[in-house]
């Protein structure tokens, strides 16, 4: 497993919101963040997964039941975290979904599909999340995009479609609330070993009519740092924007892909 990050012990006593916190990246967010002393709140459709990785993470962490795609579920859900934490200093938006066609193949629920979680999703926690920051005086927003939001991908032309929109509302986003004090970044994932990738490779290993094996090497080829990048990669990145460590940054993009190229 990766090292652990600095401490960052400027976090403890804060209270995180979490969408996507079950498992993959969400899940090691959430681990990294309590192990600094924050309470995270794991917000997640999949309501028992959210409360298994809970009690794993430990440290005060919370599960809550959220479907990111609808305004009155993230309201609820939020709301929810501010009875359970006792208030919200950090959101991350995490929650994320994939499939994966050839571009002239997808169709309209393909398309509505990774706009609805993806880009929607991400607008509707951020709002709602910001507006309570704004209220209170302070906040911090960290939003999951990806490397397909820099790159456009072949079989995800929708998935890269619906992260380019994350991109776009963060740099906005972190423009209009600056005024405020409040940070809003990104981060940009590459190749994540993830439940998320195993289906991907098992998809683009038919689309393809290659092996699994061949796909996941492709992979690593891609990646001059010469492995799968794991959730804690990402993790350890999100803790420094969420950290006073990086008060200057907003409004970027950060990627963390073992040195794929990117814009």
């Amino acid at each position: 497993m990766p090292a652990a990050g600095p401490p960052y012990s400027e976090l403890a006593g804060r209270r995180a919101f979490i969408t996507g916190g079950a498992q993959g990246i969400g899940r090691a967010i959430a681990a990294a963040l309590a192990r600094c002393g924050v309470k995270p709140a794991l917000a997640d459709l999949d309501t028992e997964a959210a409360r298994r990785a809970a009690d794993e993470v430990g440290g005060g962490a919370v599960a809550v039941a959220i479907d990111v795609r609808e305004r009155a579920s993230v309201e609820r859900a939020f709301g929810e975290a501010l009875d359970k934490l006792g208030g919200c200093d950090i959101l991350i938006a995490n929650a994320g979904v994939s499939t994966m066609q050839h571009a002239l193949e997808l169709t309209d629920e393909d398309w509505d599909f990774n706009f609805a979680v993806n880009a929607r999703g991400v607008f509707l926690a951020d709002q709602i999340a910001a507006r309570h920051f704004v209220a209170q005086g302070a906040g911090c927003i960290v939003n999951t995009a990806s490397l397909a939001a820099k790159v456009g991908a072949p079989l995800l032309a929708h998935y890269s479609a619906s992260k380019f929109a994350v991109l776009g509302w963060t740099q906005a986003l972190a423009r209009e609330l600056a005024p405020r004090g409040i940070r809003v970044n990104a981060v940009c994932p590459g190749f994540v070993r993830s439940g998320m990738q195993t289906r991907e490779i098992e998809w683009e290993a038919r689309l393809r009519g290659v092996s699994h094996e061949r796909v996941v090497a492709d992979y690593v080829a891609q990646t001059p740092l010469g492995r799968l990048e794991e959730p804690e990669d990402v993790a350890d990145v999100v803790l420094f924007l969420c950290s006073d460590q990086a008060r200057f940054m907003t409004g970027q993009g950060v990627n963390v892909t073992g040195g794929v190229y990117t814009t």
